[in-house]
């Protein structure tokens, strides 16, 4: 009986070159937006051959979605980071707590704040971000109902990816507007996650 092939990992010094391109992918990110990136580019700045380049990233899309990936790790992480029980006596709580670390990621890494919230019209990247946001919709689901008692909520919406996308929307206007996520449209944005998830979650819930 033959055993299915599993992918193997990059070696070391082929992980390191990934590592590198994109550490230079984010540094362009940063200090010139999307637009403005290139493999020539990225090339360049991490200071190797384009060939180098072309032979683990095919496209920039290619190279873009690569970077949407990693920050949604982050993402994620901040998602299974430890709670203290105690500090939550509401779901508003969670939420704010949740927010707050989302947003300390998108204040940190501009990178980030060009991929997700800047206008840049790249369908493969747009709907990498949409279908990660699928999944850490589930994981903020998932942390909900852990630390609270959770009503039924509906199938055919993902209430918890709606309400960070809805979210978003609110930071993406604010770097639109001012480069950055000012702390005025931050309020704003999780009163908007607060208010979306208000629709499907009672005011009070029961504590697990």
């Amino acid at each position: 009986m033959s055993r299915a092939a599993t992918p193997r990992k990059p070696r070391a010094a082929s992980q390191a070159r990934i590592d590198s391109i994109l550490a230079a992918a984010r540094d362009l990110l940063a200090s010139e937006g999307v637009a403005s990136l290139s493999i020539y580019a990225v090339a360049e700045r991490a200071q190797i051959p384009p060939s180098s380049v072309y032979h683990f990233f095919a496209s920039v899309p290619a190279l873009l979605e690569a970077l949407t990936a990693d920050v949604h790790s982050a993402f994620r992480a901040c998602l299974q980071a430890p709670i203290e029980p105690g500090s939550l006596q509401h779901w508003g709580d969670l939420s704010r707590l949740v927010e707050q670390r989302m947003l300390s990621i998108y204040n940190q890494d501009a990178a980030a704040r060009q991929l997700i919230l800047a206008q840049h019209g790249l369908s493969e990247v747009t709907q990498a971000d949409r279908q990660h946001d699928i999944e850490l919709g589930d994981l903020m689901h998932k942390l909900f109902a852990e630390h609270f008692r959770l009503p039924a909520l509906p199938d055919d919406v993902d209430v918890f990816a709606l309400a960070m996308e809805l979210g978003d929307r609110v930071y993406a206007r604010s770097v639109q507007l001012h480069g950055q996520i000012t702390p005025r449209m931050a309020e704003e944005g999780m009163r908007v996650f607060d208010a979306y998830l208000g629709l499907y979650l009672p005011p009070f819930l029961p504590k697990r």
